[in-house]
């Protein structure tokens, strides 16, 4: 059998890696300096740009596509062609956030590499393939592919946290971090191996037909009547260990509790770039895996696992804010924040398969993903400035700062005031209120009660660290910023106006389906 690829749904994800290709030729014929680290830093942002066309374009056309299928004839049973790259509304959706979020982290990373200590052609190139992971993954449509594509995202990442030489709290970050991802993969593909066991398919929707009982499992010898649901019914113990590790794997790449112990070490170990990737898209890859796995490999066994994403939902989000409560540190308060922003974005997971309407939960879910990216990286791209003129990058680093820089004060008050779910940050409120209304919706108002309580808590040290940026001071002006910076901050803080003003957008964007 020759399968026909269809060129036009794999690329952005292959114009991704044709740049990161091209990078890394240049970096090594170009001569060193800081002209060469600008026109690296140009060709890996117009990649980006060109990836994000296509993605555009895909979304435009309106009509999934696949590729890398399989025919009926060939799939092991069943009925119906199996694909295991897909470019649907669920795909493009992902990989739009993702993109846009890049264009911000690239900006970023042009300030950060100014200075000559780190080496532009091997951080492109990582943030590069790290890109090629996260776009590829939400349109996967087997375990196989998902795996392989949550370890490009992750991977990279342990090179470009420590990629900052001689600095022992990036070198410590980045063995924290591998630690944590190979203990992650581990589970889950402990729990893939046991999926794969009881259904003999990789791919998800056949995956989630047999295991519903719709068909008999692959391999299964006529007459013995061996059908998927006789045999999840006949080992229980196997079906719900393999969901409860599959989703404890993803748990780990999101930060949930009781696996969230990680993040704040290695967010203030790593550049600011890094940290802010690991915040949004890093994040939304595992959250896209996720989604996938439940929502369309395993709706049948939502009773296994709605009541433990509901239970992990209100521990992340209330454990992330108390521990952002204590922080004195910009970065690590940003990084607990991030765990219980997590948590929102977990509660409409909890009814996803037993909603009326699945695709509802799931595009609140990733409405307030994407609402988040944006004001979290604007409140990262401010805190980098400061961190050029404050080596600690404290809290306490930021009194006055609206009036020593009243652009980059402004935008960072408004991001923590979105983040906080103010007005005038009409965007994070928006993005509570889509959750609140989802979880009461599909019944489970005990997970609304407490994110009302987290929100409560999330205002303090939002508004404290906000009031801070207005108290008078003494202190010296921030070192002039290099024009990247302020594009990134510029980029971030106007999608974060454009949802609070448009929060509707964001919801038309978000209504999706994942198909298998």
């Amino acid at each position: 059998m020759i399968q026909q690829i269809d060129y036009f749904v794999i690329a952005p994800p292959l114009a991704l890696a044709v740049v990161a290709g091209l990078v890394l030729l240049l970096d090594v014929f170009l001569p060193v300096g800081t002209r060469t680290r600008s026109v690296l830093g140009l060709v890996t942002l117009a990649g980006v740009v060109a990836a994000l066309g296509f993605v555009i374009a895909q979304a435009v056309s309106g009509t999934p596509r696949a590729t890398f299928c399989v025919p009926p004839n060939l799939a092991g049973g069943g009925s119906g062609t199996l694909c295991s790259f897909v470019a649907d509304r669920f795909t493009t959706a992902f990989a739009g956030l993702v993109l846009v979020a890049a264009l911000v982290i690239i900006l970023m990373s042009m300030t950060e590499l100014a200075g000559g200590g780190i080496p532009a052609g091997e951080w492109y190139f990582l943030l590069l393939c790290t890109l090629v992971g996260a776009v590829t993954l939400p349109a996967s449509r087997d375990l196989v592919m998902l795996v392989v594509a949550l370890e490009l995202v992750s991977l990279p990442v342990f090179a470009l946290t420590a990629l900052k030489r001689y600095d022992g709290r990036a070198s410590e970050a980045a063995v924290k971090l591998f630690v944590v991802s190979v203990v992650s993969t581990a589970i889950m593909l402990f729990g893939v191996s046991l999926l794969y066991g009881i259904s003999g398919t990789v791919y998800l929707s056949r995956l989630a037909a047999v295991l519903s009982g719709g068909i008999a499992a692959p391999g299964a010898a006529a007459g013995t009547h061996s059908t998927a649901l006789e045999t999840a019914h006949g080992l229980p113990a196997v079906v719900t260990v393999g969901v409860v590790l599959v989703a404890a794997g993803f748990a780990f790449k999101i930060a949930a509790v009781p696996f969230h112990s990680w993040a704040a070490d290695v967010y203030q170990g790593a550049p600011i770039p890094v940290a802010a990737l690991l915040s949004v898209i890093s994040k939304a890859a595992g959250f896209a895996g996720l989604i996938l796995v439940l929502v369309t490999a395993l709706a049948g066994q939502s009773s296994t696992w709605g009541p433990v994403i509901a239970i992990v939902s209100a521990l992340t989000m209330t454990v992330g804010n108390l521990l952002a409560m204590r922080q004195r540190s910009a970065v690590r308060m940003l990084a607990w924040s991030s765990v219980a922003q997590s948590g929102y974005v977990l509660a409409p997971l909890a009814i996803a398969a037993t909603a009326a309407t699945p695709q509802a939960a799931t595009g609140t879910s990733v409405a307030y993903l994407v609402i988040y990216a944006a004001m979290n990286l604007g409140a990262f791209a401010v805190v980098m400035l400061v961190s050029r003129t404050a080596a600690r990058n404290e809290l306490d680093d930021y009194r006055g700062l609206v009036f020593r820089s009243p652009a980059a004060g402004i935008a960072l008050a408004f991001c923590l005031v979105c983040l906080a779910g103010l007005p005038p940050g009409l965007a994070g409120l928006f993005a509570k209120i889509f959750v609140f209304g989802t979880i009461v919706e599909g019944g489970l108002g005990w997970l609304a009660l407490v994110m009302a309580v987290n929100t409560v808590i999330g205002l303090y040290y939002y508004a404290t660290w906000a009031a801070r940026l207005f108290a008078p001071t003494g202190e010296r002006a921030l070192r002039r910023p290099s024009p990247a910076a302020w594009l990134a901050v510029g980029l971030a803080l106007g999608v974060a106006i454009l949802f609070s003003v448009a929060p509707q957008l964001v919801l038309d964007m978000t209504s999706l389906s994942a198909t298998g």
